[in-house]
């Protein structure tokens, strides 16, 4: 399964950080922080540990808001018509570089100016606790066996998207031989596969490692791989 590379870079609309923000007094006010992703998953993980530690620094209020919608173009398209002022930031990732490819907006990364990397995020696949699958290996003998397994994970051709298909195409299975469900972030991702079919227990969410850590005591939620080693406290 192919690593996801997290852009996560803030910008700060078209023409980057005017000059009245780069004043001594540069914050008065609060700054709102978007994120083109849900609630709960891992980019906005990311978004909110981030807006702690600039509040810490700044002495202002940085309030994390989740802008969903069209496979990640409204929050993207959101940060790029911002005013460049420095009061409204945002997490950009991957998807930057996909969503112009497949008709969905004329934005590019070029419509950014990136201040910093905040993190890479290796892909993973999760499945509920009482599933049938053990390992990656048995998932691709079920898609291979012509079993229907659905996977989610965030929008049509996002970076998981990507990975499942790469996971796939890496076993010679075609990956129009398992079915994608589009939803709005990983947060989201398995509600979104497991109440569009009939036997929930074989839906398979792709998405980052960090993505399933807050819901393993209340929807018992277990990760089969991932595509990079991780550090022992991240993957517990």
């Amino acid at each position: 399964m192919h690593r996801r590379i997290l852009m996560a870079a803030i910008g700060a609309g078209i023409f980057g950080i005017s000059m009245p923000a780069m004043a001594q007094d540069y914050p008065s006010r609060p700054i709102t922080f978007v994120v083109p992703w849900s609630a709960g998953g891992g980019s906005d993980a990311v978004a909110r540990v981030i807006a702690g530690g600039l509040e810490r620094e700044l002495g202002e209020p940085v309030n994390v808001v989740n802008r969903t919608g069209g496979n990640g173009v409204v929050g993207h398209q959101a940060i790029a018509s911002a005013r460049p002022d420095g009061y409204t930031i945002g997490l950009i990732t991957a998807e930057i570089n996909m969503m112009h490819h497949q008709g969905l907006t004329k934005l590019t990364h070029e419509a950014y100016r990136p201040l910093a990397l905040m993190n890479t995020d290796p892909a993973g696949i999760h499945v509920g606790a009482d599933s049938p699958f053990a390992s990656a290996a048995d998932v691709l003998a079920a898609v291979k066996g012509g079993e229907t397994v659905r996977f989610s994970g965030s929008g049509q051709g996002s970076v998981w998207h990507l990975a499942m298909a790469g996971l796939l195409v890496r076993a010679d299975i075609d990956p129009a031989d398992a079915v994608w469900v589009p939803s709005q972030g990983a947060a989201p991702a398995m509600p979104a596969a497991t109440t569009t079919v009939a036997s929930p227990r074989r839906s398979i969410r792709a998405a980052s490692m960090i993505a399933v850590r807050p819901e393993r005591q209340t929807l018992l939620i277990v990760a089969l791989c991932t595509s990079h080693p991780m550090p022992a406290a991240i993957a517990a």
